[in-house]
C-alpha cells in the first residue's frame, strides 16, 4: 500500500520504542495497553494536530489510523479509554523525547532531513499556555474552597459543615478534622498548602505566586509583545534547524523550564541536550537578544540578533533568517 500511513508504519523502530519504555511497566497488576497502540495514537495526534477526543473518534472510523497503530483487523469500537493518553503521558514524562528522537531519525534516512541541518540551529524560547482563567482573587478563593470540598468528599470528610464560608474556616476546620491521622494529613497536605497560599497572597505581592490551585506550575511570564505582554503558562526551549531541509523546518529539542529561568542560562544545557538527541555537534546557534550572558561552552559559535562583530556573509544570512523560523 502507498498510503503515508502505512509507510511510515513500516519505518517506525515500534521494537525500540517497546524496549525503551517496558521498564516504566509493572509485572504486577493487569496487562497494560500495548505500546504500539498508544505510542501510534500520540504520532496520529501531533501529525494531523488532533485532540484526544478527535483522534479517538477518528481512529474508529480511520482503516489507515487502525493499521498504524497495529490493528490486523478493522475495529467498529475504540477498545481502551480516552483517558489512557492522558495516563500514558504522565507515565512517559522525560521519555517523550524519544518520540522526537525517532522522528529526526527517520526523517534522517529517508532524506528529509540532512547532517548539515543538525549543525546549525535557532534556539529560542516561549510560553506554553495553561487553559486557566485569569487569576483574579475571587476565582482562586473559589478554586481553593471547591478544590477543598472536593477533596474532602471523596476522603469521607462529610461531617464538615463549613465548606462554603470563608476559605479560613474550611483550612482550619479541615485540619482539625484529619489531625492525628497520617493518612488524611498526607492526602491534604498539597491543597491546605496551596489554599494557604490562596489565601495568604495580597495585592502587589512580590515573590513568587500561584496563580492556579489545580495547576501549581503555572507562572506570570512577560514576553514584552504588544498582542500578548504576558502570559500564563510554563517557559518552554525550542530548537530548530536554521535552513528549511529537504523535507521542511524540524524541530531538534523541546524542553520545559519550569520557575522562569533567565534565557541565557539555560543556553549550555540546550545545545548539550540537542548534540546528545541527534548525535552530531552544534557549529552555530542562533538567538535573540534574551539570550545576552549566556553559558555556552563555545561563546563564539553563538550570535545574537542585532550582533555586528563577526557577523558577514553565510552568517548574516542566517542569523535574518532567525526571524522567520522562530517558533
Amino acid at each position: 500500500m502507498k498510503h503515508e500511513l502505512v509507510q511510515l508504519a513500516g519505518k517506525v523502530d515500534w521494537e525500540w520504542l517497546d524496549g525503551e519504555i517496558a521498564p516504566l511497566y509493572s509485572n504486577k497488576g493487569r496487562p497494560g495497553i500495548e505500546t504500539r497502540f498508544v505510542i501510534g495514537l500520540l504520532l496520529l495526534k501531533h501529525i494531523y494536530a488532533l485532540s484526544d477526543e478527535a483522534v479517538c473518534e477518528r481512529w474508529v472510523h480511520d482503516p489507515y489510523f487502525q493499521y498504524f497503530t497495529g490493528e490486523e483487523f478493522f475495529q467498529h469500537a475504540f477498545p481502551h479509554e480516552r483517558s489512557d493518553l492522558s495516563h500514558w503521558r504522565k507515565r512517559l514524562g522525560d521519555r517523550l523525547e524519544l518520540l522526537l528522537a525517532e522522528s529526526l531519525r527517520i526523517a534522517h534516512a529517508s532524506g528529509a532531513l540532512q547532517t548539515k541541518d543538525l549543525k546549525r540551529v535557532t534556539v529560542d524560547t516561549t510560553v506554553q499556555p495553561k487553559a486557566i482563567s485569569f487569576p483574579t482573587d475571587a476565582k482562586l478563593l473559589h478554586a481553593a474552597i471547591k478544590g477543598l470540598n472536593r477533596l474532602a468528599r471523596k476522603q469521607g470528610l462529610r461531617e464538615l459543615r463549613l465548606l462554603r464560608t470563608r476559605l479560613g474556616r474550611i483550612i482550619r476546620d479541615i485540619r482539625r478534622k484529619i489531625a492525628g491521622q497520617p493518612v488524611l494529613e498526607e492526602a491534604f497536605a498539597i491543597p491546605l498548602a496551596r489554599a494557604s497560599q490562596i489565601r495568604s497572597r495580597k495585592q502587589r505581592q512580590r515573590g513568587w505566586k500561584l496563580y492556579s490551585f489545580h495547576a501549581s506550575e503555572v507562572e506570570w511570564i512577560g514576553k514584552g509583545k504588544a498582542s500578548a505582554p504576558y502570559e500564563f503558562g510554563v517557559k518552554a526551549s525550542i530548537v530548530t534547524s536554521n535552513a528549511r531541509a529537504p523535507g521542511g523546518q524540524f524541530v531538534l529539542h523541546a524542553k520545559a523550564l519550569p520557575g522562569n529561568p533567565y534565557d541565557g542560562h539555560t543556553l549550555g544545557a540546550v545545545i548539550k541536550a540537542t548534540e546528545k538527541l541527534t548525535g552530531c555537534p552544534i557549529e552555530r546557534a542562533y538567538v535573540d537578544k534574551r539570550y545576552r550572558g549566556h553559558d555556552a561552552e563555545n561563546p563564539r559559535r553563538v550570535f545574537i540578533s542585532g550582533q555586528k562583530r563577526g557577523v558577514f556573509g553565510v552568517i548574516k544570512r542566517e542569523l535574518r533568517r532567525r526571524s522567520p523560523s522562530k517558533p
